[in-house]
This record gives structure tokens, sequence and C-alpha cells, in this order.
């Protein structure tokens, strides 16, 4: 018999050799082979993820180049309110008509002085401005008999200057839809002054900082550049003689000469007032100092730029307000500021002056009691003075990045 059966299995066997044989060069190919492939859809994965992150960086790069104010980022862009105003919305419904008010009027007032009070708001609501009224005596009730009283914004806290107030509630951002902030103070007549007339003038002018200019048989005038001239629409600088650089002719090119207001009251650009905010020191309520750097803030040669409106003028009937009323200070009541060469009783004011007996007194361990308010707040305005000069020259010494256009 022969052994049939053995040699199928043999060569099965050798078959199944060189089936593996045949197979394992096969699977290292389709091993290459797939590796290869793998490679390269890694290869275009990673091509196809790497434009879509360029795609997404750069997207990302936009976003951080939106100029978001600080706190907004978990807000989408387009619900972000930047600004506000002051216009009173009713708590249903909406207004009957858009407020049209393109400037704003804003006052520190005392019932005492309501009779001058009346005529400003009077004026100043008829000619489409928003009314704010900062109460530094406390005292609102007592307004409401007034027609208007509900048509102007009240805000009130005892002992407080405008400047105070304005510090805290007229924030560029609140006001920045005025073209124009009047801040003034309560102790003027406004008899030969129209507001809608004088924006005009200011506007045509060309105008960022200004103030009407003082009726020179009625008002007490502390400053010469004030004074109005009768046959002129708008004056910018002063004409005075005088010895040691103290005179103003039209050579000068700085205050008190020219480039210069009083801030009894003030008339503010928008761009202007977004400046002179800043400059307003938080803890000097008095704001003695500003009227001789708010040049800076004039948007360009404060030659120009800075103006007394003659055609538009007011009366300064300077009643004394903060601190009380007493007859024998009412000269002192509207605070005329020395400046660095003046004289009290035969003594030149400057620094060390102010230092020595206003500075220094305050220091001491038991607090003088107070003889006239009115003379207080006159001390405290020579010390908040010495203290805004001084901040100043430290900010001008240690900001190297800032150039001072008029040195």
């Amino acid at each position: 018999m022969k052994s049939v059966h053995f040699i199928p299995l043999i060569a099965e066997r050798k078959g199944w050799g060189s089936c593996l044989c045949s197979i394992v060069p096969a699977t290292a190919l389709l091993s290459i082979i797939y590796l290869l492939g793998f490679s390269n859809v890694e290869t275009e994965n990673r091509e196809t993820w790497g434009l879509a992150d360029i795609l997404q960086s750069s997207n990302v790069g936009n976003c951080k180049n939106q100029c978001k104010p600080p706190g907004t980022a978990p807000l989408p862009e387009g619900i972000i309110e930047n600004t506000s105003n002051l216009e009173m919305r009713p708590l249903w419904g909406f207004p009957e008509k858009d407020n049209t008010s393109t400037s704003l009027f804003a006052v520190a007032v005392g019932i005492k002085q309501k009779d001058l009070v009346d005529k400003m708001v009077k004026m100043f609501l008829s000619s489409d401005f928003v009314v704010m009224l900062f109460h530094y005596d406390g005292i609102v009730d007592e307004w409401k008999h007034f027609e208007w009283c509900d048509k102007v914004i009240h805000v009130s806290a005892r002992n407080q200057t405008k400047w105070w107030f304005a510090k805290r509630f007229l924030h560029p951002d609140i006001v920045s839809e005025y073209s124009y902030i009047f801040l003034w103070d309560e102790d003027l007549g406004v008899e030969h002054f129209h507001p809608k007339v004088y924006v005009s003038i200011i506007e045509h002018e060309g105008l960022e900082i200004s103030q009407p200019a003082l009726d020179r048989s009625k008002s007490e005038v502390h400053h010469q550049i004030t004074a109005r001239e009768s046959k002129s629409i708008v004056h910018r600088t002063a004409f005075k003689p005088g010895a040691n650089g103290k005179h103003c002719d039209a050579h000068s090119k700085g205050p008190p000469c020219t480039g210069w207001i009083e801030m009894m009251a003030p008339v503010f650009s928008r761009a202007a007032w977004r400046c002179v905010w800043y400059m307003i020191q938080n803890d000097l309520i008095h704001a003695w100092g500003i009227d001789m750097q708010v040049g800076y803030c004039a948007q360009g040669d404060r030659t120009k730029n800075i103006g007394i409106v003659d055609a538009e003028y007011v009366v300064h009937h300077n009643r004394p307000t903060l601190g009380g009323i007493g007859a024998k200070n009412r000269s002192t009541a509207g605070g005329r500021r020395l400046d660095k060469g003046d004289r009290i009783k035969g003594i030149v004011v400057n620094d060390a002056y102010i230092l020595r007996h206003y500075v220094k007194a305050k220091k001491k361990k038991k607090p003088r009691r107070p003889q006239d308010p009115r003379v207080e707040v006159r001390r405290q305005s020579y010390v908040e003075l010495y203290f805004f000069r001084q901040r100043w020259e430290k900010a001008a010494k240690n900001d190297k990045c800032w150039v001072d256009p008029y040195h």
C-alpha cells in the first residue's frame, strides 16, 4: 500500500511554508504601504489643521485687537454701552419726543441765591439745555415751588464745591453727548446773556474753552482779561501796563494775559472737558491752580482756542456762599486767588509763604478753632493751590514721555 496519505500532508506543509513565505513579504509590503499612506494622511491632516490653527489664531488676534472697556470681556461687543447721558426717562412707555439737548448747564446752588438761580435755569431750559443743580447746602425741597423743579436734575451734598460735584457726577463718558458743558457759579446775572447765541459765537470762533465777559460797571472784576470790551465780539488777550514782566500785550504767550479764563463761569467743549476732568484732583475740591494749566486742554494753541466772549456778557455779583455770609468778609467771599508775587499786607505770597502759614498750620496737632468760616475756606484754598502746584511739577518732571508745548 502506498503511503499516499502522507504526501499531501508533506505537500500541504510545503505549500503552507511557501504560503507563509509569500504572506510575510506581502504583509510587510502592505504594512509599509499602510504606514506610508497613514503618513501622507497625517501630513495632510497636519496641513489642514495647521491652516485651521492659523485661521483661529488670526481670529483670536483680531478679537484681541478689539478696544473693549475693561471688565467687558465676557460680553459680545454689540451689547456694550460705552456712554450715557443725563436725560430723564419715564417709568413706563417712552418719551414723547427725542432729547434734542446738545449742551449741559451745571451750577452749584444754595437756597439763599434762589433769585439769581431762577433766572439762569429758566433761560437755559428755554434754550434746550439739560440743567443740573448741585445743592451745596443740602436743601432741595424748598425749590419745589418753582415750576421748573421737576425738569432739572438735583444732586445734594452739604458743603461741597462745584468741582467736587463735577469730578463725581460729570464724568466725560456721562456727558459725552453734549457739545458744551457750562459749569458756573450761582452769583451771576444773565440779563444780557443768551445761551444759543453764545454757543453760535464760540463755534464760529473755534473756542474750546471760554467764558462770558463781565460787565465792567456792575461786576467785581478780579482779572483784567475777563472785563468786557464793548466794541468786540471776542477777545483772547488782555492789555495791561506793568513792570518786571507783569505787563500784558500783543506779544504775551501765556496766562493770565492770554490762554486763560477765570473759573467762575467756564464753558468747555466736549473734548476740552474730557481733558480738564482728568486734571481735576479728587481731593482738591477748590480747584485752585487749574486755571493756570487749563490751556493744556485747549486742543491746540491756547492763545487761539481760549477766549472771552464780549457780545454775550454777565454780571458778577460776588455773593459769598460756601462758609457763610458775613459783612466783614464780603470782599473776600469770591476768593480772588493770590498768585506768586501778589501781596497780603505787604508780604509777598509765594510757595514758601503758603507752606509756612497755611500748609504747616494744618498739620498742628490741635486744630485751631475757626473764627470765620470764609477765612477757613480761603486758607484751605491756598493749601490746595500749593499741593496742586507741587503735583504738577512732580508729574512734569517724572513723565519722560511728556513734552511741554509751552516751554
